[in-house]
């Protein structure tokens, strides 16, 4: 590897903060906060971005109804996402706000581009509306809801719009857009998500209205009085300006173009249609993929405020701990599909793996170089076979076969994986009963002892992006500095431990059980 970090960047989507953040907001900065820690442990030089998008009508007239100033509502919800970032141990690198002055300047800059190619006229706009989804919609999208209602298909409520508006020639773009789609294929994923997109666009594309006059709440258009920008012109433009846009001489020119967005699957559109119109209009080079997760289900039922599931991340983070709430969400469900989580089969979970078996592994190793040893870490000892066979699949494992999953954002395929590797390490020491090798050979208990000892450092550095707290606990027991894939690959770490006197001292759990919370019943 050169001396030079080559850079990674990654973001959520831009919360729109109308409402504290719920289970869905919490899943995705979960799982882009581990794809983000895991690509530091390999060595890359790591953007992540996150932040609100606070323009719109929809916070407008909430602001309106409670009688406030907009950015007042703003401020207080947006906080409550920085709130839920720090539970969770997100570890982003940057917080934009929508309403912050640079971001202004960058959303005014890609404008000013998109306009000097030609792409921008005015006219006037009439049209369906969703002020929920902040978005447009064809009269052939619609569906009928109760009272005659006209639905959105996202199942939101629409209203006939009439006002002079700004409109982006996206109609220009269909061609070049299909040609992004086919060479190259994984620009979206999963490939249900492309399908989608494609079938979309290749149905025809209308220029789109981005301007609105009937509320003054967002960035206004470039030496147009009276126009602010629409909603989504100005939140895709976070992706910029979390990293200095229109500025060229810093972190943009190094980490532009983002490696990855990572989204819903209910604002695809937005990222796979419109941001790269924008994109190749103000001439700037392309996201490298835009992938859109699916939906976290309560017990298999959508969320509601109506059916009241509505989960507080930072109620669950509480109750069941912020590690073991990352863990179970990135290993029980597939990612890029739907899951569904429940109390009962969050504390299953993590009883059944964190605590039964890498929690208790670890345990009873450290234990047992505690008692037996006097906490003393050797190499000097003699490797059997099955030691050797052991530790090289540990390591295979961390080294390869987790890293290619993860790369690959099939987290819970690696989770697996690593769980395998946990049980491997159980039925070792089952197998090799050190307790009794203890009176009949305790040089052969040594080398069993040593043996876990590596194989559990190598456990915890692998699973470490998705419980780096726990991880963190488990290493500094161990005497454990470097944490990295360079450490994974550092042949010579043991015997330096093993040289410094480092001695085990007597093990704290990382992992209690979990009892199901009072009121909580299990699932038939």
């Amino acid at each position: 590897m050169s001396a030079e970090k080559i850079p990674f960047y990654i973001t959520t989507a831009i919360s729109y903060p109308n409402g504290r953040p719920h289970i869905g907001h919490a899943y995705e900065a979960i799982a882009t906060d581990v794809m983000a820690r895991f690509q530091r442990a390999q060595g890359r030089d790591v953007r992540m971005v996150t932040g609100t998008d606070e323009h719109g009508l929809k916070m407008f007239q909430t602001a309106r109804d409670q009688g406030r100033a907009t950015i007042d509502l703003a401020d207080e919800m947006s906080g409550y996402f920085r709130e839920m970032y720090a539970k969770l141990n997100i570890g982003y690198d940057h917080f934009m706000r929508t309403s912050d002055p640079a971001h202004h300047r960058a959303s005014q800059a890609i404008w000013r581009a998109m306009e000097a190619n030609g792409d921008l006229y005015l006219d006037r706009y009439e049209g369906w509306y969703s002020v929920r989804d902040e978005a447009f919609y064809d009269e052939d999208e619609l569906t009928e809801g109760e009272g005659g209602v006209r639905l959105s298909p996202q199942g939101t409520p629409v209203e006939w719009t009439v006002e002079e508006s700004w409109f982006f020639r996206l109609s220009a773009y269909q061609d070049r857009l299909l040609a992004l789609y086919r060479d190259h294929p994984d620009f979206i994923r999963p490939e249900s998500r492309r399908n989608e997109v494609l079938r979309f666009v290749e149905g025809g594309l209308k220029d789109l209205s981005i301007s609105r006059t009937s509320f003054d709440w967002g960035v206004p258009v470039p030496d147009s009085p009276g126009h602010v920008m629409y909603v989504w012109v100005d939140a895709l433009t976070t992706y910029l300006s979390g990293i200095g846009y229109p500025d060229r001489d810093g972190e943009f020119d190094r980490f532009w173009p983002a490696d990855i967005h990572m989204i819903g699957k209910d604002i695809v559109r937005f990222h796979t249609v419109y941001w790269p119109a924008f994109l190749m209009s103000a001439g700037l080079p392309l996201p490298k993929q835009v992938f859109g997760h699916g939906f976290l289900l309560n017990r298999g039922e959508k969320m509601s405020k109506s059916l009241g599931n509505v989960v507080d991340p930072m109620d669950l983070a509480e109750r069941f701990g912020v590690d073991t709430l990352r863990y179970y969400l990135l290993r029980e469900v597939s990612f890029g599909h739907d899951g569904s989580y429940s109390a009962e089969a969050i504390v299953r979970t993590a009883n059944a793996d964190l605590a039964n078996s890498f929690g208790n592994l670890a345990q009873r190793s450290l234990s047992m170089i505690f008692k037996n040893l006097d906490g003393d870490v050797s190499s000097d000892y003699q490797e059997a076979p099955e030691d050797a066979a052991l530790l090289a699949d540990v390591l295979a494992m961390a080294r390869d076969r987790l890293p290619r999953a993860f790369g690959d954002l099939a987290f819970s395929v690696g989770i697996e994986d690593w769980l395998r590797a946990v049980f491997a390490c159980n039925q070792y020491v089952d197998t090799q009963a050190p307790w009794a090798l203890r009176k009949t050979d305790p040089e052969r208990m040594r080398a069993v002892l040593m043996t876990l000892f590596q194989a559990v450092r190598a456990l915890a550095i692998a699973i470490r992006p998705v419980v780096p707290a726990s991880a963190d606990r488990l290493l500094d027991q161990m005497g454990v500095a470097a944490r990295d894939s360079a450490a994974l690959a550092d042949d010579g770490w043991f015997a330096a431990l093993a040289a410094s006197g480092f001695a085990v001292g007597q093990p704290v759990p990382i992992f209690p059980r979990l009892d199901l919370p009072d009121g909580e019943e299990a699932a038939a």
